[in-house]
Formats: C-alpha cells, sequence, structure tokens
C-alpha cells in the first residue's frame, strides 16, 4: 500500500503560513513526521500562492528534501510549475495530478513520459466531474488509453475515481468504491488512489468517515491513499485492513507498527 503524506499543503492555515514565513523547521518537521510515521511520498503543494506558486513550491521542495530521503509528490495543476520542481527534484516523484482537460494532458503527460514518473491521474474531464460508476469508469479507461498512448507504463498511473461528500451526495462513496474495484479487474497493473478527506466534507466526526471509507476502499482493491500517516488511528486502520485481506503476510507489517507504537 503506497502513502502519499498529504499534510505540507498551503491549503493549511498553518502551512501556508509557514510557507510565507520561510519556518524552514515547521516544514521539515511535518516532513519527518510524515517519514517516521511511514510515508512512501511526501506531497508538496503551494497551490493557493496563486502569482507566487512556482517560486513557493520551489522553497518547499528544497526545505523537505533537506531533511527527509523520501521522493516527492508534485502537487500543482500548472504544466510549467512542474517542469521547474523536475529540474530541481533529487529523487523521481510523483505528478499529482493529470485530468482529462486538454491543457492539462498535453502540458503535463510528456513531462511524465519524459522523466519516467509516477502520475496520478483524476476521473475527470474539462466538461465532467464524474460521480456515477459508469462515468467514473469510462474516464478512467480514457486516461489509461492516453498515458499508455504516451509510453508510460501502467505501474506508473494511479487513477483517483474521486469521491465527493457524503453530506451533498449520499451515493457518492459507493459509485467510488464500485468504480475502484471495476478499475483494478479491467486494467491489470493499473493502480488507484484516493484523497479521503472530501467523503467527510460537512460532516462532525470527520475522521471517523475517513477511516471507515479507507477501511471499504482498501476491501475493493485500492493500493494507494492520499493521507496523514501520522495519524495514528487511520494509519492503524490502513495496516488492520490490509491484514484481514491478507495482503500482510503473517501479520507481520501489523505486528511491527504495533512494537513501533504507531497504531491506536
Amino acid at each position: 500500500m503506497l502513502i502519499i503524506g498529504e499534510r505540507i499543503n498551503s491549503s493549511r492555515t498553518s502551512i501556508a503560513q509557514a510557507i510565507s514565513a520561510q519556518d524552514v523547521q515547521f516544514i521539515q518537521d511535518e516532513a519527518k513526521a510524515q517519514a517516521d510515521a511511514g510515508a512512501d511520498y511526501i506531497d508538496v503543494n503551494a497551490g493557493t500562492f496563486i502569482k507566487d506558486e512556482c517560486e513557493k513550491l520551489k522553497w518547499v521542495a528544497d526545505t523537505v528534501q533537506a531533511a527527509t530521503d523520501l521522493p516527492l509528490c508534485i502537487d500543482s495543476p500548472d504544466p510549467d510549475v512542474i517542469r521547474t520542481l523536475l529540474e530541481r527534484v533529487e529523487k523521481t516523484p510523483m505528478i499529482n495530478s493529470i485530468t482529462l482537460e486538454p491543457a492539462r494532458l498535453e502540458g503535463i503527460l510528456p513531462l511524465v513520459a519524459e522523466h519516467g514518473t509516477k502520475v496520478i491521474g483524476l476521473c475527470q474531464s474539462e466538461s465532467e466531474m464524474a460521480e456515477s460508476k459508469d462515468d467514473k469508469m469510462r474516464l478512467a479507461e480514457q486516461l489509461v488509453k492516453h498515458v499508455t498512448d504516451a509510453g508510460v507504463p501502467l505501474d506508473d498511473l494511479y487513477i483517483d475515481p474521486l469521491v465527493y461528500p457524503l453530506a451533498t451526495n449520499t451515493e457518492s462513496a459507493l459509485a467510488t468504491l464500485s468504480a475502484i474495484k471495476g478499475i483494478m479487474k479491467e486494467f491489470p497493473g493499473v493502480h488507484t488512489t484516493c484523497g479521503l478527506t472530501n467523503v467527510s466534507y460537512g460532516l462532525p466526526n470527520r475522521k471517523l468517515v475517513n477511516q471507515t471509507f479507507l477501511i471499504s476502499a482498501i476491501t475493493q482493491g485500492l493500493d494507494s491513499a492520499i493521507m496523514d500517516p501520522t495519524n495514528k488511528r487511520l494509519y492503524g486502520a490502513l495496516k488492520a485492513a490490509l491484514m484481514v485481506m491478507g495482503q500482510d503476510d503473517f501479520c507481520m507489517n501489523y505486528v511491527g507498527a504495533f512494537r513501533e507504537e504507531r497504531l491506536e
């Protein structure tokens, strides 16, 4: 299960303030905490700094790379920003993300192919954000075709079917779970990922909803998650779900995480 640590995102007030102040210690503490908690990639996002995104993200990337050996997940919709960041990363990153919108697809996908990165593909087009299982599957098929036509191995593609808030669409989680199962069956070799926080937006006790959705998604074949690995309850749910699904030989990963006090 590939974990993309989500905490260094300028949509969080504390992160935006740290970026503005160039608070190296704060950002590095966030990076180290996620690395120690089990992240495989550290997502870096400065998207709220619309005019200065590139410069802010360069600073964040340099700061994080000085604190951890983990590769980055470059989180931007702007091909120029991604191109600039690719020139300064120390390890092959993941790119977050492409969609089926022509400008974004045509601007970012060639960079993925050129640099051999992993990439998250959202089930979203210029005119559609897929809500039903069938729509998600249709857009996933288009993503697969574009990526393979560009010479990118399916093993480098992480499809996010996109889950929407249950508070406004009570069928969204079910549609996303069905799409995860369908994608993993229909396109052997591809991966699925998901940002968990959307599903609980507008609801009380959001962490409980996120945790429940993550467990449900793992039962459908989800093999990556964009999440906060420092949340011990969420991380514990992930480890327990993988164990129950037979993806943890002799329960060694679960027991190891328990011994390291990473579960709650």
